[in-house]
């Protein structure tokens, strides 16, 4: 960060602030309207907050490497605009005449999904004389965008728990911290918020067609090219939402127990087909060897963690089995940890007390609703099956490769929203037949009553 940030940073704050004023009544209804500026300017304070945390308490870090790539091709736009064009649109491969550019690339690669952020940020760099602060608010602006078209989209769903839902999707510190500034996760997780957006309304409600395919579909595609197995978490059970939803509609409740199964079993064919179609060949998140980078990220996650904030679920031999195996407690470290013991610094505790609060809500309305009643709600309730499901692949996923809290508490944001969303409409679903049930002896007694007399 340097004085064009002081200068310009206000400027472009004043440009964001203006045009969402004037579509803020487009995309707001009565329930909606008061959390729309609110959410963008946390969206925004996390964005200039991580900068700030990552240049004066880590010195430098993931946001700054962007940024750094950022420069060099904003230089070479400077020097020719073919060249610069070159850039952006080669994939990583060596050429004669950008390689004095790309020479100091340390992420030019083929298919490098931190060259595709850094390709993004360029363009952005361009709009605002390449200044730092302004791109990361970029990156924020449109990651709320996603982010509030999750949370609309869960609003349309579960209407009641609007004000909860806000918190859920909108609020959550680290998600708006993590998934605001220059970094993969606020692109990732704002495209999220549009593939979730795209997919309820292509398939299930089938309303906004084109709208909602076209925002399926761009958040899709940022969603593969930066971290995909995110989709990989979320087409399982956006699958299984889609079969049931197809059940449901079948008046026969024998044709409906008997084509279950087959609803099950070509779910997960199709799931698994579309897997490892989209990851064949990818070193990274190649299906057929998921185990064996598990086990290899985790081991150097955790061997070159520094903060003290490594933890251990069980040895990872490199086979699917092994990660079956520690599957519970991945979960638990995802969902549930850092515990508040464990937090080593400012930023771990903020995940620590979220980890905390999830907890606590989590047992409450076990003990509450009661375990079988609430395995029941999830069951019947196709949007808290899908959130659990996929809120458990991803832990499972993030918690057997972080190997550390730091990595975790970045890796886990895309869950957390749908999993707090969840315990909310659960926890408001169950208040409502509490109240029901309490209102049932009374309502009976009325209707009695006069007959007595």
């Amino acid at each position: 960060m340097d004085l064009k940030d002081l200068f310009l940073t206000p400027f472009y704050l004043a440009l964001f602030y203006g045009l969402a004023f004037a579509v803020r009544k487009r995309f707001t209804n009565s329930l909606t309207k008061k959390y729309f500026i609110p959410a963008l300017s946390v969206k925004f304070l996390g964005a200039i907050s991580l900068g700030l945390i990552y240049q004066f308490y880590y010195g430098g870090g993931d946001t700054f490497n962007y940024y750094l790539h950022t420069k060099i091709i904003y230089q070479a736009f400077g020097d020719s605009f073919a060249a610069g064009l070159k850039i952006l649109t080669t994939n990583g491969t060596y050429e004669p005449s950008i390689v004095r550019y790309t020479g100091q690339m340390f992420w030019w690669e083929p298919d490098s999904t931190e060259m595709f952020v850094v390709k993004i940020a360029s363009l952005l760099g361009l709009l605002c004389f390449n200044t730092y602060t302004v791109i990361a608010l970029f990156f924020a602006f449109i990651s709320f965008c996603g982010m509030w078209a999750m949370y609309i989209t869960f609003v349309r769903i579960y209407p009641l728990a609007y004000k909860n839902l806000a918190i859920a999707v909108l609020f959550l510190p680290s998600v708006f911290f993590w998934g605001s500034g220059l970094m993969k996760d606020a692109l990732c997780i704002g495209a999220l918020g549009w593939v979730f957006y795209g997919f309820y309304h292509v398939f299930i409600v089938k309303k906004s067609l084109l709208l909602a395919s076209l925002l399926g579909s761009l958040g899709a595609y940022i969603v593969i090219s930066a971290k995909i197995y995110i989709l990989l978490s979320f087409t399982p059970p956006a699958l299984f939402w889609i079969f049931n939803e197809n059940n449901a509609r079948i008046k026969s409740a024998t044709a409906r127990l008997l084509l279950k199964p087959f609803f099950l079993v070509a779910g997960a064919a199709i799931a698994y087909v579309a897997a490892t179609n989209l990851t064949a060949g990818d070193k990274r998140f190649d299906v057929e060897k998921i185990g064996e980078r598990s086990k290899i990220t985790q081991e150097y996650l955790s061997e070159y963690v520094t903060s003290g904030s490594a933890y251990n679920i069980g040895e990872l031999d490199g086979t699917l089995g092994s990660i079956v195996k520690v599957a519970p407690q991945a979960v638990i470290v995802a969902l549930f940890r850092p515990f508040l013991f464990e937090a080593r610094n400012p930023v771990m505790l903020l995940s620590a007390l979220e980890a905390t609060f999830f907890l606590y809500l989590t047992l409450s309305l076990i003990y509450k609703t009661g375990f079988f009643m609430s395995l029941k709600l999830i069951a019947s309730e196709p949007i808290l099956t899908f959130c659990f499901i996929f809120s458990i692949i991803m832990a499972i996923g993030v918690g057997t490769t972080s190997g550390n809290f730091g990595t975790l508490v970045r890796y886990k944001i895309p869950l957390m929203p749908f999993f707090l969303s969840a315990l909310f409409i659960m926890q408001n679903k169950a208040q409502g037949a509490r109240r029901r049930i309490k209102k049932a002896p009374l309502i009976a007694q009325g209707r009695t009553s006069p007959q007595a007399a």
